[in-house]
């Protein structure tokens, strides 16, 4: 039977089914438009938050860098840990609020959260910065499938965009937001992260304060328990489409790696802008320009997304070649640009081929398992690339391959989604 249209969520589930797969959302009656957006945008500022907090510390590399001597290895390193953190989470933990509930599960992400803020506003060398990646890295992981799960229970619709929306603009507001104040104010390296502590702490209130939207019985903490296990929970019928979606989600992930790993280093050393903006200017702009892409093309076909993705990150790494080619700071942020028009493209389109299709009770669980291909497009080729320019050809031909293979990555799985139409 051909899949429902992406935009329109899925009919909820009757009562015998709720019953024979889990706990569902609790019925919010009829609320008031207003108090669904609120609700709606609870989770989603999480969302953004604890992704800006994984992107600030992109433009304090250079001044990590300087008082603690080490290159861009261990800055690759680093980014890479974060990203395999959030790995383990999304596999262990990503399913746990679709048994306890959403509240339990982000108010112990966001207590996490405030210690790894801590350790990084205190930390006097790179070991208390790994400690403190791992930890938002596990935090990451359990929050964005909380999150984003209960922002679907409130209003399908709505959280299906938020969900799209939120972690672009959180990566782009956390990499400018610590730029602005390595430039601008005192304790560069301190003052970011406890104004990110204060968002936190805010938060956690309003999660204590907001009603769950998950019903729980008596095996709910044996089904949590069952949960631990780490493995994809994906239900057979979403298999196919996640097949589909998973390589297209997978490129522009690793898209943005690249940008949060190599770009602050080719603004530096290939353009010679020295500037802590160096830092967040590329991947501020790419997912800056990502977001307004997923609210621009909302109402497009998923599989149209994804075309538009392969085209766009094409343009954007031909342009981005060029750039650093002619060493032209003009084209290279015209490229990047363009290439986060691809960003926002795919990731929207490899949410919505099988997010929609989720159950209530499956949703933290099958949205953590998009998550674990975007990480893994994150963070393993960031790491690779991060070697190479230390022990291979190069910063310059790093980059420059790494654009390649992203190009291909998108255009293979595009090709993929083609020739097997997803299938509800």
């Amino acid at each position: 039977m051909p899949a429902p249209p992406d935009h329109r969520p899925p009919a909820p589930a009757d009562t015998a089914h709720r019953a024979a797969t889990g706990p569902g959302p609790v019925e919010p009656g009829a609320p008031r438009r207003a108090g669904t957006l609120a609700r709606t945008l609870l989770p989603a500022s999480i969302t953004v938050t604890v992704l800006a907090s994984s992107s600030a510390p992109t433009p304090l590399y250079a001044t990590y860098e300087r008082e603690w001597g080490f290159g861009a290895l261990t800055t690759t390193v680093v980014f890479g840990v974060y990203a395999l953190a959030v790995l383990l989470a999304l596999l262990v933990l990503g399913r746990l609020s679709d048994h306890l509930g959403r509240r339990p599960v982000l108010l112990v992400a966001l207590a996490v959260q405030v210690v790894a803020v801590l350790v990084l506003a205190t930390a006097p060398e790179v070991a208390e910065l790994l400690l403190a990646r791992v930890l938002q890295g596990l935090s990451t992981g359990a929050a964005v499938g909380a999150a984003g799960a209960m922002a679907l229970d409130v209003d399908p619709r709505r959280g299906a965009l938020a969900n799209s929306v939120a972690p672009p603009v959180g990566t782009a507001t956390g990499a400018v937001l610590s730029a602005a104040v390595v430039q601008f104010l005192p304790w560069p390296t301190h003052l970011v992260y406890l104004l990110l502590l204060a968002l936190y702490v805010l938060q956690g209130v309003a999660v204590a304060l907001a009603p769950e939207t998950v019903r729980r019985d008596g095996t709910a903490w044996a089904r949590a328990l069952s949960s631990l296990v780490p493995r994809i929970g994906l239900p057979r019928r979403l298999r196919a489409p996640f097949a589909v979606a998973a390589p297209v989600v997978f490129a522009v992930w690793a898209l943005a790696g690249l940008y949060g790993s190599l770009a602050p280093s080719l603004v530096r050393t290939v353009l010679g802008w020295d500037s802590p903006f160096a830092g967040a200017s590329t991947l501020s702009l790419q997912t800056a320009v990502a977001a307004v892409t997923v609210a621009a093309t909302y109402s497009t076909a998923a599989r149209t997304g994804v075309v538009v993705a392969v085209v766009a990150l094409a343009a954007g790494m031909a342009l981005t070649l060029l750039a650093l080619s002619g060493t032209s700071a003009a084209v290279f942020f015209l490229g990047t640009a363009v290439a986060g028009v691809g960003f926002g493209a795919g990731f929207q389109g490899g949410i919505r081929l099988v997010v929609p299709r989720a159950e209530p009770s499956e949703r933290a669980g099958v949205l953590s398992s998009v998550y674990v291909a975007a990480y893994l497009g994150l963070g393993l080729p960031a790491v690779l690339a991060g070697f190479l320019v230390v022990h291979g050809p190069g910063l310059l031909t790093t980059a420059r391959g790494y654009a390649v293979a992203v190009v291909v990555l998108a255009a293979v799985a595009a090709l993929a989604m083609l020739r097997r139409p997803a299938r509800g």
